[in-house]
């Protein structure tokens, strides 16, 4: 697909992603979508009021209303539109710096669009087939303020709200300057837990660290922890669908090994998980031990939803799915990424086990992750060729599902370019950080030195 990549379209905001290209791509959407009335929100990026602006009148120049819910989590605008039955667009670009934004297309059911919706939306957007309406069939908008709260109150519905009030737990969290900061505070603290927040200021600059939760963000989180006495650390993404954690030494859980404990309490012998081709090793020794069945896909969101329908259709069972950077699906609660619920969900694996002891028996691998930023177009297809002929040279198994992953026995490494920003990344794993370090480093050189 050319506008949506690995999980919704994302640019540059006012040069990769211009107002011009928002508003058509909202008068695709709505011209495909049978539906009169949409749902519109933003994370708290700067520039979010001008794309919404921007949605808000592409939607109605093809005659839909729009519900314009304002600053508002991605889980929390998909619960909305599953509760209206109306289809919405999310402003956001997750995790990538402050001066990206982009867009998330949901249904009527509250779920990201699979492939073949969105390619629909793509071909009438590059193709500027819209069904523009006459002057006096414009749709309407107005502004709804109880998105947050009614979603908030629905997780506290799915919680074991008892099993965590009793375990006493504090919480650090870390919203990013986020989504998240609207909703996760109030809402660990209703589940009876003590609450101490850092970057919870919700500022589109995003000041205190940017919006993506890996480690070398994070370090305020993880002195906070340590100084509050804190039983398990929270950060969010920029727009609070992903969770990963510390545990209560202070100390970085990778989300690999969060996602591994999470399987381990939710899988039963004869279920289905999904999981994206840079799965971990520790989620398919989960799979081997309880006897679940493991499917791949290429990265991102929109293909492991694609992929958990086509097994809800052949009547399988997923009870979780997702991805090793927080991304955790729970389908039997709702199929999307939902990062309060996902800290929810952990806060239940820790109430009578210490964070440290929950991921302990996960923690045998050990992985390592580069990025190479490229200019041009030119350059990346010159690195993605060198990695070809890396991988064609090397004595390993090799899977092209996405990008190439080169599989040693208990080793593996992954190349691809990232679906979201202008970036070949590169994820290696082993049994020792070393083994890890070597192979992620080995194809790095080679990779960087193609444009050097």
């Amino acid at each position: 697909m050319e506008v949506f990549g690995s999980s919704g379209a994302r640019g540059i905001a006012g040069t990769e992603l211009t107002p011009e290209f928002v508003l058509q791509v909202a008068q695709a959407a709505g011209t495909v979508w049978e539906a009169d009335r949409a749902a519109v929100a933003t994370d708290t990026r700067l520039t979010g009021q001008m794309f919404a602006d921007a949605t808000a009148s592409g939607l109605a120049g093809v005659g839909l209303d729009v519900d314009r819910l304002g600053l508002t989590p991605t889980p929390a605008i998909g619960r909305y539109c599953e509760q209206e039955a109306i289809p919405g667009v999310m402003l956001t670009a997750s995790h990538n710096p402050p001066e990206y934004n982009g867009i998330k297309l949901i249904g009527a059911d509250g779920i990201e669009l699979s492939i073949d919706r969105l390619e629909r939306i793509e071909a009438h957007a590059l193709g500027e087939e819209f069904d523009l309406v006459p002057w006096e069939l414009v749709g309407e908008s107005r502004e709804v303020d109880t998105a947050n709260a009614t979603y908030q109150q629905s997780l506290l519905d799915a919680i074991d709200t008892e099993r965590i009030a009793d375990a006493d737990l504090t919480v650090a969290l870390d919203p990013g300057h986020g989504a998240g900061g609207v909703v996760s505070p109030e809402f660990y603290r209703e589940l009876g837990c003590e609450v101490v927040t850092v970057n919870a200021q919700l500022d589109g600059r995003f000041p205190g660290r940017m919006p993506e939760p890996v480690p070398e963000n994070l370090d305020d989180l993880g002195r906070l922890v340590e100084a509050a006495d804190a039983d398990v650390g929270i950060a969010h993404d920029g727009d609070a669908d992903r969770s990963v954690f510390f545990d209560e030494q202070g100390r970085f859980i990778d989300g690999d090994a969060s996602l591994a404990a999470l399987a381990a309490r939710e899988l039963s012998a004869g279920d289905h998980t999904v999981a994206a081709v840079n799965v971990s090793q520790r989620l398919v020794d989960v799979c081997e031990r309880v006897d679940a069945e493991l499917a791949l896909t290429p990265i991102g969101a929109t293909h492991i939803i694609t992929r958990i329908k086509e097994l809800w259709t052949a009547g399988e069972t997923v009870p979780i799915a997702g991805e090793g950077n927080g991304g955790v699906f729970f389908p039997n609660h709702r199929l999307v990424r939902d990062g309060p619920y996902i800290g929810a969900k952990f806060l239940e694996l820790i109430a009578d086990t210490p964070a440290s002891e929950v991921v302990a028996p996960y923690q045998d691998y050990h992985s390592t992750r580069v990025n190479l930023a490229y200019g041009s177009e030119a350059e990346r297809r010159t690195m993605l060729s060198a990695a070809e002929e890396y991988v064609h040279a090397a004595d390993a198994e090799i899977s092209t599902l996405d990008g190439y992953r080169l599989e040693y026995g208990n080793s593996w490494v992954l190349v691809r370019p990232s679906g979201t920003e202008p970036k070949i990344r590169i994820v290696a794993e082993a049994t020792t950080a070393d083994r890890a370090e070597e192979l992620a480093t080995d194809l790095a050189d080679v990779v960087r030195a193609a444009v050097e």
